[in-house]
């Protein structure tokens, strides 16, 4: 397995929703002292369930995070997905089965609800919903050759986590806090 700081300074973490980047993201943030940056938080308006922001606004905060000196950062949005690459030092894929992130989610709504996208929205709980569930089961199963063949293609130092037994041994491996997962 790759080590930490192989990945540099900049460190996109991509994946399906609920596969567990906002959790990890925070983990390597707290062990290098960088900032973390959730790409959720970013696009969606503070103190709303899920509102996007208009997209220039979206798009200049994200150029705005990118442009710092060290970040980890999680979240997918593949159309600002070039502009952060230009940025990034290092890249970690968690391509976990969409049923793993479905009993995350699960977790997260039935027992864990204050959690919001690995964050915590003060006022904002987590519902189960019939579209997420449907986006969990069925459509990202849909992107996951997508998300292969871009992982293919990357020529960053690179991590693909498979398993729940390989972002296990990632956490193992950099000796990161167990509290964030």
């Amino acid at each position: 397995m790759i080590a930490l700081n192989e990945l540099g300074p900049r460190i996109c973490i991509l994946g399906p929703s609920n596969s567990g980047k906002s959790t990890l993201a925070q983990a390597i943030a707290c062990k290098t002292a960088r900032p973390v940056i959730h790409l959720d938080q970013l696009y969606h308006l503070p103190n709303t369930h899920w509102q996007a922001r208009d997209e220039a606004e979206f798009r200049q905060l994200h150029l705005n995070a990118i442009a710092g000196e060290s970040w980890i950062m999680d979240g997918n949005y593949v159309r600002t997905l070039p502009d952060r690459l230009t940025r990034a030092s290092g890249i970690i894929l968690l391509d976990l089965p969409p049923g793993r992130s479905f009993l995350r989610y699960l977790r997260r709504t039935l027992f864990d609800a204050q959690r919001i996208g690995g964050v915590s929205p003060v006022g904002q709980r987590e519902h189960l919903t019939w579209e997420m569930t449907r986006y969990l089961l069925f459509t990202s199963r849909g992107h996951r050759p997508r998300n292969q063949r871009m992982y293919e293609e990357w020529t960053l130092p690179k991590l693909l986590l498979s398993t729940s037994t390989a972002v296990s041994q990632a956490y193992r491996d950099w000796d990161l806090s167990l509290e964030h997962r």
